[in-house]
């Protein structure tokens, strides 16, 4: 499912490390890399041209540090508005999976601060893998998906069982969140899901293709408690599906009522204490 990545550079972050962590996986050593890093015009020809080095530097030191096999590896040096030449290169080259690292800024940051991987993801349609700053990246070994009964969901589960296929100790874990209106929050419970359900359909998924599985739930705010439940069992990836609910017609503007709005995707972006790989509804 995922054969081409499009890793977005800034010379910042750690979405170098992720990808080499990602590399570590069975299900991905195969898969062909871009490195993109994007020049911002700049108002002087001398600027432009320091930035065209600097940028030219920060894909050499990038694919240094990746230490991939040539083969498997290409770079893309390209002037323009960061956020949309990451949309127009996913497209382009018809990317399975978009990784950019991410300053974890709120709504209403992101938007005055013109956040490239917040317009990234509202504006692509493909699974984006975001790595906050702050955070430690580990081997992923235990991956969390949060489920429910969307196509989303669904989405994020054939992905995460495609990630764990052949990892040595791996472990899928399905959480479900029940929404309190009293605002009480639950302890983790370890659940086994009836078979015909959503949860129980998903664990049989994954027993079939021999991923150990742990269904756990809780009850509160869905965004806070699938932070707190990615951090109290130690996940390693957290896999969230976010349905596009914008007409097509729409699709070239960024949606800023999900922008301004309580959107559960933007809520775990911000607050989660691991790798985010955010997927849209299966076209």
């Amino acid at each position: 499912m995922i054969e081409k990545i499009l890793l977005a550079v800034s010379g910042l972050g750690h979405a170098e490390e992720m990808l080499k962590t990602l590399k570590e996986m069975p299900s991905i050593q195969s898969a062909k890399v871009t490195v993109l890093h994007v020049v911002p015009p700049q108002s002087t020809a001398s600027a432009m041209t320091d930035k065209w080095e600097e940028g030219g530097k920060i894909l050499a030191n990038a694919i240094q540090s990746l230490n991939l096999d040539p083969s498997q590896v290409s770079s893309i040096l390209r002037q323009g508005d960061p956020k949309d030449v990451v949309c127009q290169v996913a497209e382009e080259m018809d990317a399975d999976l978009i990784i950019m690292g991410s300053r974890g800024l709120k709504r209403l940051q992101s938007i005055l601060s013109n956040s490239v991987s917040q317009y990234v993801f509202q504006l692509s349609s493909r699974p984006m893998l975001l790595v906050k700053d702050d955070i430690y990246v580990k081997r992923i070994k235990r991956v969390m998906v949060a489920i429910d009964n969307s196509e989303a969901a669904t989405n994020c589960l054939k992905l995460a069982l495609f990630l764990l296929r052949g990892v040595t100790g791996g472990q899928l874990v399905l959480a479900n969140v029940n929404t309190d209106l009293g605002g009480k929050l639950s302890g983790i419970t370890d659940i086994k899901p009836e078979k015909n359900s959503v949860l129980g359909l998903a664990v049989a998924e994954a027993e079939k293709q021999n991923v150990a599985v742990r269904c756990v739930s809780s009850s509160g705010k869905p965004g806070e408690e699938i932070c707190r439940l990615a951090e109290e069992l130690n996940v390693d990836l957290l896999l969230l599906g976010s349905p596009d609910r914008r007409p097509s017609i729409a699709k070239s503007f960024v949606d800023l009522d999900r922008l301004i709005g309580a959107s559960l995707s933007d809520f775990v972006r911000v607050n989660a204490t691991c790798p985010v790989l955010l997927a849209r509804t299966v076209a």
